[in-house]
């Protein structure tokens, strides 16, 4: 029986600014039910592999392929969830509002109700509170809630664990298990290895170019 082909396969990818490479030529896979680690010092490339990935910049050769398809970014937009470094929130609305807001653009998972993310994001009785008004690690947790609430099974995690506690962090790992388990799959930056979730992993380094 043939292997199914990985959820998530990159080819001689690479990218430049002004004429610098940044990273590449890169190729690894991501099969459904794992996680990558991206690490790397700061300005290795890291979140940009991920914005390339998300279809935010433009890779300057390579090949990206889901589930054995060649795409393009924009085909790619219905397969990926990105979690950066931003929060994207709306400052002046409530927390349920954005919540409402991000899934009219990226979807929901039928099974999941903005109310019952929050509540496993620890955001409960926080529904109404404007995204102004919230600690860096509740917008985060807010980010985290909108990410549970997505239908894409490919995650992109740009330091997922920035601006958490240790009980936010075991919440990103309880997340990207469970997330796992269903058979998707996860991209995670990190500086080192001291947080990364504990899962079935593949190991990517990238070197920062002199």
């Amino acid at each position: 029986m043939p292997h199914p082909a990985p959820l998530l396969r990159a080819r001689d990818l690479r990218f430049t600014r002004n004429e610098m490479p940044v990273f590449g030529p890169l190729d690894f896979d991501v099969d459904a039910g794992e996680a990558l680690l991206v690490q790397g010092d700061n300005g290795a490339g890291k979140t940009t592999l991920l914005r390339v990935l998300a279809g935010l910049l433009a890779a300057d050769a390579g090949a990206i392929s889901i589930q054995g398809r060649l795409t393009s970014p924009a085909s790619r937009a219905a397969t990926l969830a990105y979690l950066s470094h931003l929060p994207a929130l709306k400052a002046d609305l409530s927390a349920l509002e954005n919540l409402e807001f991000l899934c009219g653009l990226h979807g929901r998972r039928p099974t999941q109700t903005l109310e019952g993310a929050m509540a496993v994001v620890g955001l409960s009785g926080f529904e109404d509170s404007p995204a102004r008004q919230l600690s860096a690690g509740q917008k985060k947790r807010l980010s985290l809630a909108r990410l549970w609430l997505s239908p894409a099974p490919l995650w992109l995690l740009d330091e997922p664990y920035a601006n958490l506690d240790l009980a936010g962090i075991e919440l990103v790992n309880r997340m990207v298990q469970a997330h796992l388990r269903e058979g998707g799959a996860a991209l995670v930056t990190t500086h080192g290895a001291y947080a990364a979730p504990p899962v079935r992993t593949r190991l990517l380094t990238l070197e920062k170019r002199a």
